[in-house]
């Protein structure tokens, strides 16, 4: 299968301009990715592109705009590459021999105080080196320092590759598995996929898929059906399964057929688990408990779509919580790798499943929420929290 975006190493391409950012993507890839030109700020926007670097597996490649870009387009263009940094996994910061200036240095300390793992590469060296001072300095800010010529030399997928390797968790390549100490060997579970407005036509959404490829994977066992044939499928098994799986949207349906001995819970939550934080999208989630008239309350999907009638994030989750809380709350909205920067005046953020971004950008968004005291939350479990059935469908991940 294909990997999904949201799935892979992020490794983001930084640096001031005309370093030779583009120059180093469009050797990996053996072709022109990005534009190349003598000219600085060439590089407007961040230009992600997917390639395979093994033995690291599938990546996203982020070329971005200068840090040292200036005027008022210049300050939208380095903006764009700080956001970027939300969801960079590695960052490859590329130096020349034109000297460090401040902007190299802050650039040092904002992955640093992000702990995103630094690979500094000193470009050009068939030109020349930059001064011992100004090496010694990138030696120290970086796990790792590479020197090379994007213009003509020979290894550099091989260096490029190492280096990332060597500054990386072993859990970048052996990724921790959906359903890993859930599911095991000839397990049975049995997924509830409703087909509904939401389901686009023929085929299922990106979580369900996933999930069905980690069984697979797992050699467990997949037993799909919708709600209305869920209780015939349990009846009709010599046991009972280990687990149902179910799209959010049907939890109060799901919970009503589904016995109390039978483990339930839901694709976002399995998603939640894999890319958040459980416990505290939990403890967020318990803060509608304490909403009040006036409050606001920000739905964040992770993915741009065109909202449909009964939408989950804009119709479905404000109508469940004004229903629980009884209170009257404003609810904003954002999408795609936007994200706001004055999330403070939020009480509540509830974020998407997140199978269209990757763990590191669902992990940026909760430290900038509890960084200003501002609780997270995820679709799921503010569904089952507003159903009453959260403490049931966290069950399945208490070991």
């Amino acid at each position: 299968m294909k990997e999904t975006r949201g799935n892979r190493l992020h490794i983001t391409f930084l640096g001031k301009m005309n370093t030779g950012k583009s120059s180093l993507i469009n050797r990996l890839f053996n072709r022109e990715i990005s534009i190349v030109s003598d000219f600085a700020g060439t590089t407007t926007d961040v230009n992600q592109k997917a390639m395979e670097l093994l033995p690291i597996g599938p990546v996203s490649l982020l070329d971005t705009a200068g840090i040292d870009d200036h005027g008022e387009l210049g300050e939208k263009r380095i903006s764009k590459t700080l956001e970027a940094l939300d969801r960079t996994d590695v960052a490859l910061v590329v130096f020349d021999n034109n000297g460090l200036k401040d902007c190299d240095l802050e650039l040092f300390k904002e992955l640093q105080n992000r702990k995103i793992p630094i690979v500094s590469i000193i470009n050009k060296t068939d030109i020349a080196l930059p001064d011992k001072k100004d090496t010694e300095i990138i030696e120290k800010n970086s796990k790792q320092t590479i020197y090379l010529s994007a213009k003509d030399d020979k290894n550099i997928i091989k260096k490029i590759k190492q280096s990332i390797i060597l500054s990386i968790d072993e859990n970048y390549i052996n990724s921790p598995k959906l359903l890993e100490n859930i599911l095991n060997k000839d397990d049975i579970a049995i997924l509830v996929i409703p087909i509904d407005k939401e389901a686009p036509k023929g085929r299922i959404i990106l979580p369900q898929v996933q999930t069905i490829r980690d069984m697979l994977d797992n050699k467990a066992i997949s037993i799909v059906c919708g709600t209305e044939n869920l209780k015939y499928a349990i009846e009709n098994l010599k046991k009972p399964p280990k687990l149902v799986i179910t799209d959010s949207q049907a939890f109060k349906e799901v919970n009503e057929i589904v016995d109390k001995n039978i483990q339930m819970t839901s694709f976002s939550i399995i998603f939640a688990k894999l890319k958040g934080d459980l416990k505290t999208f939990a403890k967020g989630a318990d803060t509608l408990d304490n909403i009040q008239d006036g409050d606001k309350i920000l739905i964040c999907e992770s993915c741009s779509h065109h909202p449909i009638e009964d939408d989950i994030g804009r119709v479905k989750i404000p109508n469940l919580i004004k229903k629980y809380t009884n209170k009257e709350v404003t609810f904003e909205h954002s999408s795609g790798h936007a994200f706001p920067k004055d999330i403070e005046k939020y009480k509540l953020i509830i974020h998407c499943g997140a199978c269209m971004t990757n763990r590191r950008e669902v992990l940026s968004r909760i430290e900038q929420s509890l960084a200003k005291n501002v609780a997270i939350s995820n679709y799921g479990i503010t569904i089952a929290k507003c159903l009453g059935i959260l403490d049931r469908a966290l069950e399945p991940f208490k070991n």
